[in-house]
């Protein structure tokens, strides 16, 4: 289904072509306003969300895919608006209050592992898809967990705040289910209940639970498992009805897709040993993710 965005697909474009040759002050709005007047963009990144965005424990830096092509973002946003020396914040955000950090503009421009959804988009808006992942369920191999019917009677950890949450409660709730649904912190945090037994299963983007499994220390006690239960696109979020900045974020991801460098990136993050462990997570590059960049595209699939 195709977003709200496409609505304004036009106007997004014609943006997109007259902001790269270069806006001038009187001409800007919105985000890119906010930004040249205060020399400063605020980027929100997750914790722990590997390989997407994450704190490197051992340089204590901000990393990961989805991350790198915020840093694209800003460095095009530089380039566009003449601010060599633009300031960059970078401010950790959690599942629960990034909407709200947006919303109130504490943030910028957030990449992370964010769903773009409809009802997310009535109260932010999304670039072009970064990312295409599925959920499934991360549990022990002899947890006896097969798919999500096999939850009955067991609690499964969720991270709060996410669309995986939200699927997950209302699944319990319409199937009827003596399920315990767990909110964690993060996703570190619902991996640990797996880990230490006060969840049965942890249900979450299959990117992600890939990611927990490669990095821990006994990768081989866990699987994932389950039929894929929601199809999710990933993007960037920032403030509604700013086409001018969409358009600068857009061509970012756009450019970076069609050249290569988006490929190379992915490589680089799921397919390549990273931080902190120098473990590889060993996640090839989806058809989908193919598909998605060779056509660039903002639609989403809720």
């Amino acid at each position: 289904m195709n977003t709200k965005g496409f609505t304004i697909k036009a106007a997004v474009l014609a943006l997109t072509l007259g902001l790269a040759a270069g806006a001038t002050a009187a001409e800007l709005s919105g985000t890119l306003a906010k930004i040249k007047d205060n020399n400063l963009i605020v980027l929100g990144y997750r914790e722990s969300s590997i390989p997407l965005s994450y704190v490197d424990a051992g340089t204590n830096q901000v990393v990961g895919y989805s991350h790198e092509i915020a840093l694209k973002v800003v460095d095009a946003i530089k380039a566009d608006l003449k601010l060599p020396n633009l300031k960059v914040r970078e401010i950790p955000i959690t599942a629960q209050n990034r909407i709200s950090l947006m919303q109130n503009g504490t943030i910028d421009l957030g990449c992370n592992g964010t769903t773009n959804n409809e009802a997310r988009r009535r109260q932010v808006a999304f670039s072009n898809t970064i990312a295409i992942t599925e959920t499934q369920l991360l549990t022990k191999k002899t947890s006896g967990i097969h798919d999500i019917a096999d939850l009955k009677g067991k609690s499964v950890a969720v991270t709060a705040g996410s669309t995986s949450e939200k699927f997950m409660r209302n699944y319990v709730h319409e199937k009827n289910m003596d399920t315990v649904v767990v909110s964690a912190k993060d996703h570190a945090q619902a991996f640990l209940m797996v880990q230490t037994n006060r969840a049965a299963a942890f249900f979450m983007d299959t990117d992600v639970l890939s990611s927990l499994i490669g990095q821990s220390p006994h990768p081989a006690d866990y699987i994932i498992t389950g039929e894929p239960q929601t199809r999710e696109a990933l993007a960037c979020m920032f403030r509604k009805d700013d086409p001018q900045f969409k358009a600068v974020v857009d061509k970012t991801i756009h450019d970076m897709q069609v050249s290569g460098a988006a490929e190379k990136l992915y490589n680089k993050w799921f397919m390549s040993p990273i931080p902190p462990d120098n473990k590889s997570l060993n996640v090839p590059l989806s058809a989908d993710m193919k598909a998605l960049f060779s056509h660039p595209n903002d639609r989403s699939y809720n």
